[in-house]
């Protein structure tokens, strides 16, 4: 074979080994950049997320202190107008849980938002005190606002109840009285 014939076939073998390998080269190069390219992607995918979640926060945060701050405001305007007084015998009237209170009735107690419910005879001018259970019949007539009344909110665990011309702070599993406010309507 002469010189000319064997450079042809070593060029031939050389070309048709070479461009693969340069095309497979070329080609990796391009997938290691489209990693890099999706990874970018999903970074900046999730720093969008991140923003989005931390705006929403805001935005719920903003809510709930415009949300607290109108009740604040419902709650002052509201205790203000009409709030329970000792010195005024007629501070309830005009009040809509009171509509039904006709006075004092023989047999029964008044609740306001309730009415009026027949009441055991000898509980009728019972004196409630610290440490006594009030009965099971007597429980489910709850101070619907304490604030009127100038309450505090009633502990976790414990409610106020209507007993009677009385409000009492009392335990909700065992019916123990803590506290007595005597005379409030």
């Amino acid at each position: 074979m002469n010189r000319l014939a064997r450079a042809a076939v070593i060029a031939v073998a050389l070309a048709t080994t070479a461009a693969p390998l340069a095309a497979e080269a070329q080609s990796r190069r391009d997938r290691h950049e489209q990693r890099y390219d999706r990874r970018d992607d999903r970074r900046d995918h999730r720093q969008d997320r991140w923003n989005d979640r931390r705006d929403h926060r805001a935005d719920r945060r903003a809510e709930r202190r415009d949300h607290r701050w109108e009740n604040r405001r419902d709650r002052r305007d509201y205790r203000s107008h009409q709030r329970w007084d000792r010195n005024n015998r007629h501070w309830y009237r005009g009040r809509s849980d009171f509509r039904d209170y006709r006075g004092v009735r023989s047999g029964y107690w008044y609740a306001p938002s309730y009415g009026y419910y027949r009441v055991n005879p000898r509980y009728n001018i019972h004196r409630w005190q610290r440490g006594h259970t009030l009965p099971a019949a007597y429980r489910g007539y709850y101070v619907r606002d304490p604030y009127v009344y100038g309450l505090r909110p009633a502990p976790r665990g414990y409610r106020y109840v209507h007993a009677g011309n009385d409000i009492v702070l009392m335990a909700i599993a065992t019916g123990l009285i803590i506290s007595v406010m005597s005379g409030a309507y």
